[in-house]
This record gives C-alpha cells, sequence and structure tokens, in this order.
C-alpha cells in the first residue's frame, strides 16, 4: 500500500504551534523566564549603582586626602609647592580668579572651584574637590586637586558588559532547564492521558500505569484509576438497568399483544371482559414500572426537590389509611390482613414531601404485600431521629438478602414474583430517597417473625 503525501496545513501547524505555546510546560518556562529576568535586571541596576557610589567614594576619599597634604604644603611653602604634582589636576586659584601655581598635568584655564565638582580633562573625566588655604605671604586662595575617574568608570562599563551578557545567558540556561525538567515530571501526565484517550467501550477495565515515585504525579494516576472504577461501576449499573427495565416493559407488552392477537384470531372465542381485564392489569403494570423508571431517573439526576417541613405522621396515617382502603374487608385474597398504628407518634422532618410519601407508601404496600396476617406501622423520634419501623409476620428477609432487597428489580423468591406485586423498583426507591434525605434505610427481624424496615432520617423544621 503506497504511502501518503498528506502535510499538515499552515492553519495546522498554526494551531499545533499554538498548542505548544499554552501548554503548561511552555507556560511554566515564560513565566520562570519572566520572573527572573525581572528579578535580574533590578538586580543587575542595583549591583551597577552601589559599585559606581562605592567606587565613587573611594575616588573621593582619595581625593580629600591628596587635598588635605597638598593644603599643608601651601600653607607652609606657598602656592609654587604644587608645581611638582603629576597625574592629578592641581590648581591655586586666588581670589581674582587667576591661577597662582599648578600641578604639571593642571595648566591654565582655571579649574572649578565649586567641591565636588565633575571635570573633563584630555578625555578623562575627573573628580574635583577645594578648600580654602593661607598663603605665607598673606591672603587667601583656593585649592583645587582633583583626581582620575578612568578607573572607575572602566569598571562600571566592564560591569555592565558582563551583566549585559551574563543576565540573557542564565535566563536562557533557565529557561532550558526548566523546559527540560518540567517536561520530564509532565511526561507521565501526557503517558496517563495517552492511556485515558485509549481506554474505549470494549476495554472498560483498561487503567493507567501508577508511577512508583510517590509524588503528586502518582497520587493522580491513583485518584484517576478509582474515578475510572467508579465511571465503569456506573456503566455497568446503566447497562444492567437498562437491560433489566427492557426485560420488564416487554413481559407485559408481550401478554397483551398475545391477549390482542388470540382475540383477533378467534373473535367468536374471546370473551371481552376477561380480555379486557387483562389488559387494564398489565396497563397498571406498565404504569407503575414507568412510574418507578421515572422517579429512580429523577433520584439519580437531582436527588431532592425543595425541601420543607414535613410532618412525616401525616404521611406515614395516609398510606395506612390507604392500604386499609384497599382491603376494606380486612381481606386479600384469601388472607386477612390487619394494620396496626398505635405506635405512630409526632415527628418532623426537613425534606421532600412526594418523595417522603413515596418512601412510606412503598414500604407499608410491601409489608401488606409479604403479611400474613399483620402489619405493623411505628414512628418515633430517637437520637434527633424519626424513626419509621414497618413490621410484618411474612417469610421475612434472609440475612443474606438483606442487602441486595434494596437494589434494583430484585425478587428474592417465588412469593416476590410479578403477579405478587410490583417490578422490584418500590424497595430501590425507597434506598435512594432515603439516602438522598441523609438518612438510612435497612431491614432487620421483625418482632411479628416477618421483616422489619427501618428508616431514619433526621429531624428537622
Amino acid at each position: 500500500m503506497r504511502a501518503t503525501d498528506w502535510r499538515p496545513t499552515v492553519a495546522e501547524r498554526g494551531r499545533t504551534r499554538g498548542q505548544r505555546f499554552r501548554s503548561v510546560r511552555a507556560r511554566t518556562t515564560l513565566g520562570a523566564g519572566v520572573v527572573v529576568l525581572a528579578a535580574l535586571v533590578v538586580g543587575a541596576v542595583g549591583f551597577v549603582v552601589v559599585l559606581r557610589l562605592v567606587l565613587l567614594d573611594g575616588v573621593r576619599a582619595s581625593a580629600e586626602a591628596g587635598l588635605e597634604q597638598a593644603s599643608s604644603r601651601v600653607e607652609t611653602d606657598g602656592a609654587g609647592a604644587v608645581s611638582g604634582y603629576e597625574d592629578v589636576l592641581v590648581q591655586v586659584v586666588g581670589d581674582d580668579g587667576a591661577v597662582l601655581a599648578h600641578g604639571d598635568d593642571a595648566d591654565a584655564p582655571a579649574l572649578p572651584t565649586a567641591d565636588e565638582s565633575r571635570w573633563s580633562h584630555d578625555g578623562e573625566r575627573w573628580l574635583l574637590v577645594a578648600d580654602d588655604v593661607d598663603l605665607p605671604g598673606g591672603g587667601e586662595a583656593t585649592l583645587v586637586y582633583g583626581v582620575s575617574l578612568e578607573q572607575t568608570d572602566t569598571a562600571v562599563r566592564a560591569a555592565v558588559v558582563l551583566l549585559a551578557v551574563g543576565v540573557p545567558v542564565l535566563v536562557l540556561v533557565l529557561g532550558v532547564v526548566t523546559w527540560s525538567v518540567t517536561g520530564r515530571s509532565l511526561r507521565p501526565v501526557e503517558r496517563m492521558r495517552t492511556e485515558v484517550e485509549t481506554i474505549r467501550a470494549a476495554h472498560p477495565d483498561a487503567r493507567v500505569v501508577v508511577p512508583d515515585t510517590g509524588d503528586e504525579v502518582a497520587r493522580l494516576a491513583t485518584t484517576m484509576n478509582a474515578m475510572l472504577d467508579r465511571l465503569d461501576r456506573s456503566a455497568a449499573g446503566q447497562r444492567q438497568f437498562v437491560s433489566d427495565a427492557s426485560h420488564e416493559l416487554r413481559s407485559p407488552i408481550a401478554s397483551i399483544r398475545q391477549h390482542a392477537e388470540v382475540a383477533v384470531a378467534h373473535p367468536d372465542r374471546t370473551d371481552v371482559a376477561e380480555f379486557s381485564d387483562v389488559v387494564r392489569s398489565e396497563a397498571v403494570r406498565l404504569q407503575d414500572l414507568v412510574t418507578g423508571l421515572l422517579e429512580l431517573s429523577r433520584l439519580d439526576e437531582g436527588g431532592t426537590g425543595v425541601r420543607r417541613p414535613v410532618d412525616l405522621d401525616d404521611l406515614v396515617l395516609d398510606a395506612v389509611t390507604r392500604a386499609r382502603a384497599r382491603v376494606p374487608s380486612g381481606a386479600t385474597g384469601d388472607r386477612a390482613i390487619r394494620v396496626d398504628a398505635t405506635g405512630i407518634s409526632a415527628a418532623r422532618v426537613l425534606g421532600d414531601e412526594r418523595l417522603l410519601a413515596g418512601v412510606v407508601g412503598n414500604l407499608v404496600d410491601n409489608a401488606v404485600r409479604h403479611a400474613s396476617s399483620q402489619v405493623a406501622v411505628a414512628l418515633a423520634e430517637q437520637d434527633g431521629a424519626a424513626v419509621l419501623t414497618v413490621d410484618d409476620d411474612g417469610a421475612g428477609v434472609p440475612v443474606a438478602e438483606r442487602d441486595r432487597v434494596f437494589e434494583r428489580f430484585v425478587r428474592l423468591d417465588e412469593a416476590r414474583s410479578r403477579d405478587a406485586g410490583g417490578a422490584g423498583l418500590g424497595l430501590a426507591i425507597v434506598w435512594d430517597a432515603v439516602r438522598a434525605h441523609g438518612g438510612e434505610a435497612s431491614v432487620t427481624d421483625a418482632p411479628l417473625g416477618g421483616a422489619r424496615f427501618v428508616v431514619r432520617i433526621a429531624l428537622g423544621g
């Protein structure tokens, strides 16, 4: 197969360069370079200023020492005592501004007599100091003494040149080192990004390699693997949920279709009342299933709605009243069911009234469905929480199955079949709704001999 001649376009190369310059590596290198450059520039300027001041102080001290020595000689030997001075500027200037005497390098014109003046002579800069002196024959004059600033200027220029070369070189070296070190540090992160990018649905168990450095990158890899585990479990749960929901929806639909096809094929043998009962019962199953699925979906997405103070005892009494209304004669089929509500006392919580009503209703309906003859509902305040207990005298829940009973689409035995009631979503809704309220739900043995479902929600309002 012939290789293609594809080459990146100008726009693609520009985007690649832009992404490279926007990378953490580039930003870190640029930031470090700018900060260090600014610090070095400020330091270099300060160093040059201090160096110049120190050197000037040395020159000034030398000039003042020479001035003091020359003043003594002039006051003793007269103005001509300065005529032998070399490599310095020395003049004796009279009151009228005329040069009375001068050294070998300080001929006319007269030098400035202001103290610490700057003077350019023969291409050099000089520092001049001056003092009044008394001449031996009487009269006064001004002695001017100058020291060359050539060495000072040469030292300062050399420092400026060295710093002008050294600072950029140092910043460049720092940038190269920062680029290299940052790249090595981020290499595991880039490897993790590549590994995560290759994870697909076909390999949901793939994980990133955790480096053995023990640093932040290793902790990031561990956290990322934990996140992938959670996502994998969530995706698996969603797939299982969709599969179970599809199965549950298919059953009543298939039943309705089967009876409809029989009615069409054999209209003379079809009992309209029986057919209507089948359609109605299966439609009720569909409605309950869809309602449960929507409720679970809402809980998965956002938990509770607006929380308000809710009198939980009112909801419990309403659920008991509805349960009794469904069996006004005290019987469900061939079972006589008595619902005891004497243990209900006042309790107020902060929560979503609709969800809490669903929690209570599902627990009471579940107990009535599986009781042999008696259900007991109680509500009390204990240790800052509202505690709801629903007991029945049915078969109970085995210890090994008490965690699974709150899972979705779970039926523990034939007694909890579709015909006996529900698609296995009621207790799952109870679990999710209670957890959304910060509470907890559990199941134990009931004093009546069956199962006891216990819900704890913090008091509020």
